[in-house]
């Protein structure tokens, strides 16, 4: 088994490196590039360089994924429509927001709309695919959710759907607003994947989730390691090419796809636990802004623009946050250990 899990890290990254040269000069010859405004210190010097090479980490993973699952529900005579087979529902969450993604990109990149999708359109689309997937987990996951520490569950009935529903949006909207720095959001994806991958393919049977179920997304993650680790190759500083929003919503996708699937979401906010941070510094940098009447706790919101502030360089905040997804990512695998297996 050891050898698909490293043909699904190995061939992404090729797949990558074989394709992105080719996006890129379209995308040149198209004028497919980014918009900058004022984002940040000095990204000026950014402006042009192309966009929607998220296109690729959607792709390659989606790809790998749907091969790699067709052959082990092959290999273990499992029904492709059987209630084990996460594909489909993985396949909605990731697509389904890389799609949302992928049109804001196309307003603001080829329509020259700086503005991209509405708020109120952005909202319902989201709305949309979170509840429809929201819904699925209800019925053929559960409304529990496995409580760290513990072989407990939080069962949240009926309120699962509002409270799953508002996670993805949550999630989704994490990972895109963390995009803002060369290679930041593809270097923590790398890492606290390969880490919920381990923590899936290692839990019990008390967990709920058939062999065949963890298989599958624990090779999600991984086909996702391994696209993110061929795109850092274009996209570390100074990046070649921006992922968009195509690549962050389908990696905030992944992330909640596989925490609502394997019921791990408080492990979930750990291994994602920057991007939460980008989220939540942008409510408390508006929220304090609101309360004092136009005082600023941060320098710049999200919060790598205000270490960017204070001077630090973007490599110096990529390793950081690098550093930080290291540490969470192993109290994530700490915090579930009663529910490992000891195989």
């Amino acid at each position: 088994m050891w050898w698909y899990f490293l043909a699904l890290l190995v061939i992404p990254v090729v797949l990558m490196l074989l394709l992105m040269p080719p996006l890129l000069r379209r995308l040149r010859a198209l004028k497919f590039g980014q918009t900058i405004y004022d984002l940040g210190p000095q990204h000026q010097q950014k402006q042009g360089t192309p966009n929607m090479g998220g296109i690729l980490i959607g792709g390659i993973t989606a790809a790998a994924t749907v091969c790699f699952a067709l052959t082990q529900l092959i290999r273990s005579h499992t029904p492709l429509f059987s209630a084990d087979n996460y594909l489909f529902p993985l396949l909605w969450i990731t697509l389904g927001s890389m799609a949302i993604g992928f049109a804001d990109d196309y307003i603001k990149d080829v329509k020259k709309r700086h503005d991209g999708l509405s708020p109120r359109q952005k909202l319902v689309l989201q709305l949309a695919v979170g509840l429809l997937f929201s819904l699925y987990c209800f019925r053929f996951v559960g409304s529990e959710i496995l409580l760290p520490f513990t072989q407990r569950t939080l069962d949240l009935g009926w309120f699962y759907i509002p409270v799953m529903t508002l996670l993805v949006m949550f999630m989704t909207n994490s990972a895109n607003l963390q995009d803002g720095l060369d290679g930041l959001l593809s270097t923590v994806t790398l890492v606290g994947m390969l880490a919920f991958g381990a923590l899936v393919l290692a839990l019990s049977d008390a967990a709920g989730l058939s062999g065949i179920s963890r298989l599958l997304l624990t090779g999600a993650c991984l086909a996702l390691c391994g696209s993110v680790l061929g795109f850092l190759y274009f996209n570390h500083y100074p990046a070649k090419i921006f992922m968009g929003d195509t690549g962050s919503m389908f990696i905030g996708g992944m992330m909640v796809g596989v925490g609502m699937l394997s019921k791990c979401q408080f492990p979930m906010l750990l291994f994602c636990f920057t991007s939460v941070m980008s989220s939540v510094s942008v409510m408390l940098q508006v929220g304090y802004f609101k309360l004092t009447h136009g005082k600023r706790l941060f320098k710049m919101s999200p919060i790598h623009h205000h270490f960017e502030k204070c001077g630090m360089k973007e490599t110096q905040i990529v390793l950081m946050y690098a550093a930080v997804t290291i540490v969470t990512s192993l109290l994530g695998v700490w915090m579930m250990s009663p529910w490992l297996s000891a195989r």
